[in-house]
């Protein structure tokens, strides 16, 4: 007489996992990542989704294996599809991990909040910029303190509005050359883009072609591409000359 051993078709067993979990509709749902991906996803430097899910399954309780049933997922999320719901998780759950896993990231978070305004912003009085350990001192001596549920895009543009209030900042402006083949709209799409940005350097027609140098905030950098791009069907042209607007022959990209 044989014997096999039953196990449950809803158990998923998984190692050395992480594990975001989300309570939603008077339950709990988690989803199994894989370790150090999670913030890699949220901070937008991840993309591929199935470098981030162990399985693209829900659970009511990873450790234990426990799938969440089909229409616990509908009655929650309005959705069944599993992929999204992880997605919903991803953005909105909270990370179950180690205190000392969770301040070796809230670090890193914090570091990389630092960097990337040392990388977009100057003093406008120096025309240069902050070096990361000084913007990193100005952040504690205001402060600030990362989250684990938003990237670090989003709370670094907190982090500028937070400093403006301390310190003498400013985004540092993108300089660029934008080439526009043909008369016809030239007109409407140099309004356009002078709208978005702060200033016109130069502006002059060569043979056929519309040419502008204007100065903008980098942020409106890809509405502009993208109108152009539209506009002259493709044939447009935006340069990107240089990153920032400092001292001469420094930061230039």
């Amino acid at each position: 007489m044989s014997s096999k051993i039953f196990t449950p078709t809803n158990q998923i067993k998984l190692t050395n996992v992480a594990i975001v979990r989300l309570k939603k509709g008077g339950k709990r749902f988690e989803i199994a990542c894989y370790k150090n991906k999670v913030v890699s996803w949220r901070n937008n430097t991840e993309k591929d989704i199935d470098e981030v899910l162990q399985t693209h399954t829900v659970f009511t309780n990873v450790s234990k294996g426990q799938a969440a049933k089909k229409e616990e997922l509908i009655k929650a999320f309005g959705k069944s599809d599993e992929t999204e719901i992880c997605k919903d998780i991803l953005a909105k759950g909270e990370l179950q991990i180690s205190e000392k896993e969770r301040q070796t990231m809230l670090d890193s978070t914090f570091n990389s909040v630092a960097t990337n305004i040392a990388s977009l912003c100057i003093n406008p009085d120096t025309k240069h910029p902050y070096s990361v350990s000084m913007i990193e001192k100005f952040l504690k001596d205001a402060h600030f303190s990362v989250k684990f549920n938003k990237n670090a895009k989003q709370q670094t543009l907190e982090a500028i509005k937070l400093l403006k209030q301390n310190i003498p900042l400013e985004r540092s402006k993108m300089k660029l050359k934008v080439t526009y083949p043909g008369r016809e709209g030239s007109k409407k799409l140099k309004e356009s883009i002078t709208k978005l940005s702060t200033s016109v350097e130069s502006e002059e027609w060569d043979d056929d072609t519309f040419v502008i140098v204007l100065l903008i905030d980098p942020g409106n950098f890809r509405s502009i591409d993208e109108l152009v791009r539209n506009e002259s069907k493709g044939k447009g042209l935006v340069e990107l000359l240089e990153l920032k607007e400092v001292v001469e022959n420094e930061e230039i990209f």
